[in-house]
């Protein structure tokens, strides 16, 4: 199997789709996607708790227990570590990888709109590096989705870097002249959340863009057709769209 470092460095983008559960894993393996994520959101959403409040830890655990060694090549959406002590957040890499996570994203947004001091992040991504050095460690800042200056973007990515991150994602940034130039200044793979309104994959990729996620989209999407569906049959209309057999998620449970 290809490593998932390499799939960064194949001349196109790393298409990473995110799944909440095993049965949207299993489904996006079925259809060849080498790697898949998962989406913090999808994931604390299904156990009714809140997104980025960093009290998902156990679910997010258990779903990477779930999910690894399963043919495909796991990257887990930790939050900000569900901590801010870096030993806490490098126990939880080790037990991640343990499970079979090749991959782990770590954010410095907080729940409350803020972000997170760059010397705190920038050591529990160092504890991570030391813990579980083959570990690839996403460092994600949210400046662009918290509208900060691009001096602090770039200003952030660098000490991550340095602190030993394998790549960074900034969620948020859309702009294709914003995205080349970050490009240019980075010397780690750059992953950028795909947006409808934005660059498509083949675009992104031109610009120099290593990996593109789905972030909580396909969970988002999934949600809103089944309340359609839902809604179109108390409404007497017939159901559109695609619908999986039941065959089909049945053999996902395997």
């Amino acid at each position: 199997m290809t490593s998932f470092h390499a799939l960064h460095h194949t001349g196109t983008p790393l298409l990473l789709p995110n799944a909440w559960d095993h049965a949207s894993a299993a489904a996006l393996a079925a259809r060849g996607f080498p790697a898949i994520g998962t989406t913090s959101l999808g994931v604390a959403a299904a156990a009714g708790l809140p997104d980025g409040a960093g009290v998902a830890e156990e679910e997010t655990l258990r779903l990477a227990q779930l999910l690894g060694h399963r043919g495909f090549l796991l990257s887990v959406d930790a939050e900000g570590g569900f901590s801010d002590d870096p030993a806490k957040v490098a126990e939880l890499a080790v037990r991640l990888a343990a499970a079979g996570a090749v991959g782990i994203n770590l954010e410095d947004g907080r729940g409350d709109g803020t972000l997170s001091p760059v010397p705190v992040h920038a050591a529990k991504i160092a504890a991570v590096k030391a813990a579980v050095p083959d570990l690839f460690v996403n460092a994600r800042t949210d400046t662009h989705w918290l509208r900060t200056q691009q001096d602090e973007t770039t200003a952030r990515l660098d000490a991550y870097i340095r602190a030993g991150a394998d790549g960074v994602f900034v969620p948020g940034l859309s702009d294709p002249a914003g995205i080349s130039a970050l490009v240019r200044f980075l010397d780690v793979p750059l992953n950028i959340l795909y947006s409808p309104s934005g660059p498509g994959v083949a675009e992104l990729g031109a610009l120099g863009v290593r990996r593109v996620s789905l972030g909580s989209l396909l969970y988002r999407a999934a949600l809103g057709a089944a309340v359609g569906a839902a809604e179109d049959i108390r409404a007497g209309r017939p159901v559109t769209g695609g619908v999986a057999k039941y065959a089909e998620v049945q053999g996902f449970a395997q």
